[in-house]
């Protein structure tokens, strides 16, 4: 839209097709940000006479437009910083194996990766990535890096079937290897930080806020106003994290901050000052008292 103001354009074009969420995703920007702005959509207009990727193809080379790949290679992938995702070809049914050996750009897989596993050690301030193994860096190269690493691993491979916008069901592989690392490497240090009430309502506010983005709606009040609540759970995720990765797996091996509610004294077996074992006897009566109640009222109705 910044662009298409310093232009002078009265129209916007994309090249969505009219199954997608992109076609959502890029009008609803649009409409938020530059309203009085036309939108084109050519797979949706009439005078659109290509109604495949096929016979997109093959215009192309009728034009003397040489792509970068054949028809049998010709998945449908959007690519940017954060991951690549592939559909259509074999995927289109979902009772046939993705061809990984042809499929995969970022990565491998699991069975291909190294014999040994790697260990990667992160850090975070207020819940933003600092530093990759003892390097700080700004956290897009975070993330190049961690693309690196977990694509070697073969780190967050995932084949689902997605519920559209639209209303269909779709299919795709998605890679995103250092996405899947860095949620992990976060996780680890909320379980630590956050109280049980924050951390359970932030496990639901955070897929209420992917819900928002993947229906395109980033540019509204609701967008706004669940990012604040999730800033705010962020004040104190601060710390170490420590991993390993080997063969598709990110396995835990160690966590530290300075303001982990993980108390030792108390969740160790043994009786310590704060915690009594007989103090549970009476927090479980009245816990369950409605359990009880509820129990006793269907012996008496049933008579038994």
């Amino acid at each position: 839209m910044e662009i298409a103001r310093k232009e002078g354009a009265t129209a916007i074009c994309h090249g969505a097709t009219g199954k997608g969420n992109d076609q959502i995703r890029f009008e609803l920007g649009i409409k938020a940000l530059a309203p009085d702005l036309k939108i084109i959509a050519a797979w949706r207009s009439d005078k659109w006479t290509l109604d495949s990727r096929e016979s997109e193809i093959e215009y192309c080379k009728q034009h003397g437009i040489d792509l970068q790949f054949s028809a049998d290679n010709s998945y449908s992938r959007d690519r940017n910083l954060w991951h690549i995702s592939h559909e259509g070809l074999e995927l289109e049914d979902p009772a046939n194996e993705p061809n990984f050996e042809h499929l995969l750009v970022l990565g491998t897989t699991p069975e291909k990766a190294p014999e040994e596993g790697e260990y990667v050690t992160m850090t975070f301030e207020q819940g933003v990535p600092k530093s990759v193994n003892g390097k700080e860096m700004k956290v897009s190269d975070i993330i190049r890096e961690l693309n690196r690493l977990g694509g070697k691993h073969g780190i967050g491979i995932v084949d689902i079937v997605e519920n559209r916008v639209v209303g269909m069901k779709s299919r795709g592989v998605y890679e995103t290897p250092g996405g899947t690392i860095l949620y992990e490497a976060h996780q680890q240090l909320e379980e630590l930080i956050l109280d049980r009430d924050t951390y359970r309502e932030k496990e639901e506010m955070g897929n209420k806020l992917a819900q928002i983005v993947y229906e395109g709606k980033w540019f509204s009040p609701l967008r706004e106003a669940t990012c604040a609540f999730i800033e705010s759970t962020q004040k104190y995720v601060t710390g170490e994290v420590k991993f390993k990765l080997y063969k598709g797996n990110i396995i835990k091996a160690g966590t530290t901050s300075p303001y982990s509610l993980y108390n030792e004294s108390i969740a160790s077996f043994t009786t310590g000052d704060l915690y009594d074992h007989h103090d549970a006897e009476g927090f479980i009566n009245l816990f369950g008292l409605s359990t009880k109640v509820r129990a006793m009222k269907m012996q008496e109705v049933e008579g038994k």
